[in-house]
């Protein structure tokens, strides 16, 4: 399945094994993200290096576009906990309890 992957969805695998850290090591997961990744990696930095056990929830600024963008460009869903990114009818938006599900029953 391709998907592109939300800064928090990467920022909760970076941080705490868990669904998102299992799931984004997953064969079956083609995952793409734009550059500006890396420009909200930097961002957070110092977050994320402070953070040892729970990852905070970080809300997305206006640049998620580019996440959109980039799903429309390749014609694929996003993978992205922000429930903001849910109500809209072009992009499909997983999170990643809903991803888990879809690939244990495929």
């Amino acid at each position: 399945m391709d998907l592109v992957v939300d800064a928090n969805v990467l920022f909760s695998a970076l941080i705490k094994e868990g669904f998102s850290h299992n799931l984004f090591f997953n064969e079956n997961l083609h995952l793409f993200t734009p550059e500006y990744i890396f420009t909200e990696l930097e961002k957070h930095k110092k977050e994320l290096l402070n953070k040892t056990e729970k990852a905070e929830e970080i809300t997305p600024d206006p640049d998620d576009m580019a996440y959109f963008a980039l799903a429309l460009k390749l014609n694929c869903a996003i993978w992205s906990n922000d429930k903001k990114l849910k109500p809209q009818d072009k992009v499909e938006v997983y999170n990643t309890h809903e991803l888990d599900k879809i690939i244990k029953n495929s």
